[in-house]
Parts: structure tokens; sequence; C-alpha cells
């Protein structure tokens, strides 16, 4: 995995659940153009996801858009036969001939998946069109008019449109409108903020909860009582605290037991994750993504020779996302929890080895590679850190649906 860096970003339904994930290569410190072979890129990718890195691993039980250049399409070189689990994306630059069109339809016969990315509509193109199963439209690329025109004209054909670029909720709306079907872009992760909108009773709960249990001053019988007031967060933190996903020896009967076995500030960051998880009227990826920049977070610290300071990293990372858990500017969330000024900073300004290690958490997460510091993580570990967070988000996951179940 040395000097390979590879991402995914999340593509969701029109109810914003999931519905696959777009795998994004790099092969150095910097960002796209510093691609010379776009074959070898694919091929790359292709290699890391299904062995190094585990296809499982990137995407779970999701779809994988992967993007093919001309040789992959028209046969030179071979795609997995992982039909069930991959979408073949056709890059925009393309030029269509014969050879392109005989390949998409070799491949649609396949039956595999087919995507026309970045898509500008043409009636030369309409043959590409009919073969599609999906049309990614970016919404930057086109204005108002033309992008009512593009919805029209291709809803003459039996495909599916996927916006990309959605950068607000009313973005998002709109496409609904007009009736696409998917959605690629970051709207889920910034807070709906619609003035005169009063915040859900749940979520007024979850922050007086976490801004008592951040408090610094707090020591562990107040942590203790804290905790053991909502006995549903007590119950399931004991029972996540005596799952395999701690493997103790014996069995933790109560809070004030587990804080001095763990340590207060390992159980602080369970509570957080629990009191967060615990949020339903929010895109579950939300989550999702707020557990892998608090772990990508915590991994970081001990990169930096910060490891005593992991809990707070941790924080750092799933706070990072509170602006859009409670619809407001991330500044007027924090002013609401007794956070030191250190913690606030990194969280605003990307101040201090703290801010840096969200920073590149995050830059890392939207494939914005060239933006990464690697004077705060080595280029050749933050891919590792970046699986790493994948898998243990799966874990913490599945531990907690098997526990709702049990």
């Amino acid at each position: 995995m040395q000097g390979v860096f590879i991402g995914r970003q999340p593509i969701y339904d029109r109810n914003q659940n999931v519905f696959a994930y777009e795998l994004l290569f790099r092969n150095s410190k910097k960002n796209f153009a510093d691609i010379e072979n776009p074959d070898q890129a694919t091929s790359q990718l292709i290699v890391n996801a299904l062995t190094e890195f585990g296809l499982s691993n990137i995407i779970g039980d999701k779809l994988g858009f992967i993007n093919l250049t001309r040789n992959f399409i028209n046969g030179s070189f071979p795609i997995p036969a992982e039909q069930n689990r991959l979408v073949l994306e056709m890059l925009e630059d393309i030029e269509l001939d014969d050879s392109i069109l005989q390949g998409i339809q070799r491949l649609k016969k396949d039956n595999y998946t087919i995507a026309l990315d970045d898509f500008i509509f043409h009636p030369h193109l309409a043959p590409l069109v009919e073969i599609a199963d999906i049309i990614k439209i970016d919404l930057m690329a086109l204005n108002e008019q033309e992008l009512k025109q593009h919805v029209e004209d291709l809803s003459k054909y039996p495909v599916k449109l996927l916006a990309e670029k959605v950068e607000t909720h009313e973005e998002y709306q709109k496409c609904l409108d007009y009736g696409f079907e998917y959605f690629q872009g970051y709207f889920f992760c910034k807070p709906d903020v619609i003035a005169g909108k009063k915040t859900p009773a749940n979520r007024l709960a979850l922050l007086n909860l976490l801004s008592k249990i951040s408090d610094p001053e707090a020591d562990v019988e107040q942590i203790e009582t804290l905790i053991m007031q909502d006995v549903t967060l007590s119950f399931r933190l004991l029972r996540y605290i005596n799952s395999s996903h701690y493997a103790m020896d014996n069995e933790i009967s109560s809070i004030k037991h587990a804080i001095m076995l763990l340590g207060i500030e390992t159980v602080r960051s369970i509570t957080y994750l629990i009191v967060v998880s615990s949020i339903e009227d929010k895109p579950f990826e939300l989550f999702v993504t707020a557990l892998i920049r608090a772990h990508m977070c915590e991994l970081i610290a001990s990169e930096v020779e910060q490891g005593d300071q992991a809990a707070t990293y941790f924080m750092v990372g799933l706070f990072s996302v509170m602006d859009a858990i409670m619809d407001q500017p991330l500044d007027q969330v924090l002013a609401q929890l007794p956070l030191t000024m250190a913690i606030s900073n990194a969280l605003l300004k990307y101040e201090g080895q703290m801010g840096q290690a969200l920073l590149a958490s995050i830059s890392y997460e939207r494939g914005k590679w060239d933006e990464l510091d690697f004077s705060i993580v080595d280029a050749d570990k933050i891919s590792a850190v970046y699986l790493q967070a994948l898998t243990w988000c799966k874990n913490f996951l599945d531990t907690l649906d098997s526990l709702r179940a049990a």
C-alpha cells in the first residue's frame, strides 16, 4: 500500500440511505493531475480494492463505482468478474466511436451496471444513453435551465439520474423534485439551517448530556451519576463494554466499575458514541462519517506522539459533525459545550495538532489528498489509518446491531 491512496465517497438514494460508494484512487501525495497513466491507475485501484484493502472492507454490502478508461472498455485490460458488486463508469472525456460502443454493449451483456460520468447530453450520444443504467450529472457544470433540459431529454430513456456535487440541502431537495434517484456530495455533512425552525427535543437533550459529560472538571462520581440518570444509556454502555468488542475477562457490573477499570476518558468516548448513535432523524451515513473521523484522529494522535490525548482527538473527530446533527452553525453548537479553547480552535479553525489531525481525516475522506499535511501523518501511513478506521467502524456498528438484536 506504500504511496497508494484509496478512498470512497457515498452515493445516496432518495431516502438518504447509502446506495453505493464511488472508489477513488491516487498514486502519490498530489491529486489527480499526478496520474500520468490512467489505465495503470484504474488497474491499481482494482488490485488495491480487491486484494490489499479488500473490497468488502471498503464498501461493505454496497455497490462500488469505478472509473473505466478506454482500454478497459474496449477489452484491452481485464475487469474483475464482480458484476453484482461493481458499477462501471465511462468517463466523460472518452470519445464515442465504434470500439467504445461495442465495448459498452459487451460489458452490458456481461451483466455489469453501466454509468456515464459527468454526462452532457448530445444527440449523437443517444446510443450510449440507450445502454446505460445510470447517468451522473454534475450540478456545477450546468445552469438551472440546462439542468431542467437535461432531465427532460433523459426522461425519454430508461435510465436513472445521479446528481453529483450536491453541496446543500436546497440542491438535494431541488434534485429530488426533478426526479433524480441518486445523490453524491456533502450536503448531509452540513447543517440544514432554517430560520425559525425549532430544534427537536431529543437533540436538545443530547446536547445537554454531551455538555455535562464533556466538562473537564467532572470527576468520576459526577460522570457516574450523569450516566446512571439515563437508564437506557447505562444499559447500553454496560452491554457494549461487556461485549466481545472489549473481551473483558470478568463482567463489568456498574458504571463506576467501568470508569475505574477503563478510565474516565474511555468511558466518555463510549458514551459519546452511544449518545450520538441514538439520533434517528439524520442520515445514518452522518454517524458513520463521525465514527471514521473520530477513529482516524485517535490513530493519528499516536502517530504524533500524543497517545495520552487519544480520547480528546477522538472527541474532536466525533464532534466535527455536530453542526449537521444539531442543524446549527458549529460555533453556536460549541458555545454550548464546556470545551477548551484548544478543542474549539481545532474544530473551528483546524488549529494545533488536533486540528491538523481532523483536517487530515476530512481531506482523506473527501479524496482531497493534495490538501493533506504530511508533517502530521506520513503518506505511507494515512491509507492504513483510513482502512483501520473503516474496519473499526464496521466492527463497532456490528456490535451495536448485535446488542440491539439480543
